[in-house]
């Protein structure tokens, strides 16, 4: 279960490893989609009591590259220490499993983006060891996908754009794009719609266009039967009653204090807020709605 935009960033690589390939063409880089791909162990600890683990980790084998390992770090802010992580990941995949290694980055924010493409030189001004120079998406890399016949011809690639560009004026059209995309898909690919729907909810964060996205989900996307659709579904159900509650609560005169208000509004059961609803043509105080009063 992806939990959180974090997570969604480069967990899409695992869902889709050749979207790299796809990705990073924005970039002005040439890789060849893999013809094969082997999800490696994340964790990179050695036997002493140092921790160390890359977000996602592929070993992709390619026709006309060969084989190559690729890291993808989901960074949400600018850190000093990770370019020192970085460069012991990359150090220690080499000599683990003597593939040469690339390092993605991929950043919702800007200026991140702009830190994370910096190179980071290891070593002494004048003769520096290593140099780490990761490839970086990134609002500014990544192009808008607005067109739903292009969203439909690369649905991965839209929902990465759809991240990456989620607090621009944009949001808005490449969701619905990506909307149009996955009606399109055909009822076999039901379970991969719901991952990429997933994918987008958590990819877009608590930002304005993740409501928008809820409320695309809840009425153009309806026909989805997927366990996601259908929780959705439910939340705007269980949304709409808790609200229908203290609006006749408010028109009856009933005093509802912050807490019991946000008892109410936080409530998903349709059951509870069912019988809540009952109570509140008659009772005379919240307590009464919640079956605690005298």
């Amino acid at each position: 279960m992806v939990s959180s935009s974090h997570e969604a960033l480069h967990r899409i690589f695992q869902e889709d490893p050749a979207l790299f390939a796809r990705a990073v063409k924005a970039l002005g880089v040439s890789f060849a989609e893999p013809v094969s791909v082997v999800p490696l162990t994340t964790d990179l600890t050695e036997n002493r009591p140092v921790e160390r683990r890359v977000d996602t980790l592929l070993r992709m084998e390619t026709g006309d590259n060969g084989s190559f390992l690729l890291a993808v770090e989901s960074q949400g802010k600018q850190d000093r220490d990770k370019p020192a992580s970085w460069a012991y990941y990359l150090s220690h995949l080499h000599a683990k499993y003597r593939l040469p290694p690339v390092l993605l980055v991929v950043c919702a924010d800007r200026r991140t983006a702009a830190w994370a493409s910096r190179e980071a030189d290891i070593g002494p001004p004048q003769w520096p060891s290593l140099t780490v120079r990761p490839l970086v998406l990134g609002p500014d890399q990544l192009p808008v996908i607005d067109s739903p016949d292009e969203a439909a011809r690369d649905v991965p690639l839209t929902v990465l754009s759809a991240a990456l560009h989620r607090r621009d004026p944009d949001a808005d059209a490449i969701l619905k794009a990506l909307a149009s995309a996955l009606k399109g898909l055909s009822a076999d690919d039901e379970n991969t719609a719901s991952i990429f729907i997933e994918l987008t909810e958590q990819g877009l964060g608590k930002t304005p266009a993740a409501e928008l996205w809820r409320q695309i989900m809840a009425a153009d996307l309806s026909f989805f039967q997927s366990e996601t659709a259908q929780s959705l579904r439910a939340e705007g159900r269980a949304e709409g009653r808790a609200e229908d509650i203290l609006l006749l609560l408010e028109r009856r005169g009933v005093v509802v204090s912050e807490a019991e208000r946000a008892r109410i509004a936080g409530c998903g059961d349709l059951d509870v807020l069912g019988v809540w609803f009952s109570r509140a043509v008659t009772a005379s105080s919240a307590a009464e709605v919640f079956g605690e009063g005298k």
